[in-house]
């Protein structure tokens, strides 16, 4: 198909496809791109998009951020916003690794003092954070414990002595989505998620030891502000979600939905993958506690990791962590469904925002940041692959026009089947050690399918981001460790 007859530029890196595009279309389709990367998006993504564009209740645009690839229902990397009375809710929106996320923090070590360590540190770390499909962690949570996590989302992990209160602080939401309820989630859920807690997964989730050059810094008077302030800068950066947990709960509502979708609420939709309910439903509103409990699991995985890459930091240089600067910059969330205040024709309104490989990105001023960056606008993490780098970002004004959502990664170009097709885990690793990056893989198949080439450019996605406006850039982190899922 190629790029859409009809498709119209309508601002920098801003592209429209009317509604009449597909039938049915209640709004367009507007996809955030350079040239260049609306030139390589594959041909489904706009089909996809075009299909969200039909649900019922959608404002203003179904929306495509510049690292759009094709997903389960909704593409990865959109986002649509629905009127709370007649929207609907739906999983494919969401995604299966409810709140997968990133989170960055920073040290106050240089490359010079970490360099010959860094062996030590990422075999430590790949001990201490187990990664692969199925890998349970070290603090096995009876169903009790489960659900409180479930309800608590990181502050149960920091009163467990897992962490600091300034690790909430520097949380999206404080590490926890109101309105989790453990009762709207299943026997089954519940099963996978008890051991599951500390762990990273697989697919594209990692732990990464970054440095940031000096060359790197795009806003020096943000990059300090956020920590990042000294020369050769170590940072730590991983990404993960809610593991088996959160693809169960998505797996039983999806089915819950397609079984009441015709009957109940006599809905019709042009994708099955787009089952949904509702938002006022008992379907819609019990899905949505259940989304808040995967949500919840997951900011508080990430809390008890950072505590993990503590203790493997204090152990390798003979000091605390507090000793040694590590503290969270940010932790983010994609694939998430929020209620959020917008300005939409003027008016103020209450929105359910579906983000599924999306990025929060307030500005600044808004009142959900924590004061020390009230000024500066939100910080935003978009990971890039493994070869190239991650970059910092800070939320601004003008993402009023996607409901300050932004890219979150650099987005995938090509299937895992494909890149293995092209690489063998083990060269890649070879070529990634003769780098300088060391790298600890729990699978050289699923390193294979995280090769560079299977993403887009980082570099030009974090730069369409600035252009249309969405985020700032303020600095770019390269990787020198990595473990890998």
């Amino acid at each position: 198909m190629g790029i859409p007859t009809g498709l119209r530029r309508i601002g920098p890196a801003l592209f429209e496809l009317a509604p009449g595009f597909r039938p049915g279309m209640r709004v367009p389709v507007r996809v955030f791109a350079s040239d260049a990367l609306l030139a390589a998006l594959d041909d489904q993504v706009f089909v996809q998009a075009a299909n969200v564009a039909t649900l019922p209740g959608i404002v203003e645009a179904s929306l495509c951020m510049p690292d759009a690839h094709w997903g389960y229902g909704f593409p990865i990397g959109g986002v649509a916003a629905f009127d709370v009375e007649t929207g609907v809710i739906s999983p494919g929106g969401i995604g299966f690794d409810i709140n997968c996320g990133m989170r960055l923090v920073r040290t106050d070590l240089a490359w010079a003092e970490v360099r010959p360590r860094l062996t030590d540190l990422v075999d430590g770390l790949a001990e201490a954070v187990p990664a692969g499909t199925g890998r349970g962690g070290s603090l096995a949570l009876s169903k009790r414990e489960l659900r409180a996590v479930l309800r608590e989302g990181a502050a149960w992990t920091v009163r467990e002595g897992y962490g600091t209160p300034d690790d909430l602080r520097f949380t999206e939401a404080g590490g926890c989505f109101p309105g989790a309820d453990p009762d709207c989630v299943s026997e089954r859920a519940l099963e996978r998620g008890v051991g599951q807690l500390g762990t990273l997964g697989s697919g594209n989730h990692y732990l990464e030891i970054q440095v940031l050059r000096p060359e790197g810094v795009f806003d020096p008077s943000l990059s300090r502000v956020f920590g990042l302030d000294r020369p050769e800068q170590v940072v730590v950066m991983f990404h993960c979600g809610s593991r088996g947990f959160g693809h169960q709960v998505a797996t039983d509502y999806l089915q819950r939905f397609l079984r009441v979708m015709p009957t109940k609420f006599g809905l019709e939709v042009p994708d099955r993958e787009l089952a949904c309910a509702p938002i006022s439903s008992t379907e819609g509103r019990e899905y949505h506690a259940a989304m808040c409990c995967a949500a919840n699991m997951s900011f508080a995985n990430r809390q008890l990791i950072l505590h993990r890459v503590r203790e493997v930091f204090s152990r390798v240089f003979g000091r605390d962590a507090a000793a040694l600067g590590i503290r969270t910059v940010y932790d983010v969330a994609h694939n998430t469904a929020k209620f959020e205040r917008h300005l939409v024709g003027g008016k103020e309104r209450t929105l359910l925002v579906h983000r599924k490989g999306a990025t929060r990105a307030f500005p600044p001023g808004h009142p959900e940041l924590p004061e020390a960056y009230r000024e500066t606008g939100q910080p935003v993490v978009i990971g890039g692959s493994m070869e190239t780098g991650s970059y910092l970002l800070a939320g601004a004004a003008s993402g009023a026009v996607s409901f300050f959502s932004t890219a979150h990664g650099s987005g995938r170009t090509m299937s895992r089947h494909q890149a293995r097709k092209r690489v063998r885990g083990r060269d890649l690793l070879a070529r990634m050690e003769a780098r300088g990056v060391h790298v600890r893989a729990a699978s050289l198949a699923g390193l294979a399918e995280e090769a560079g080439f299977a993403y887009k450019d980082v570099d030009a996605v974090a730069l369409a981001t600035e252009e249309a406006g969405l985020s700032h850039r303020v600095a770019h982190l390269l990787p020198v460790g990595n473990v890998k899922g």
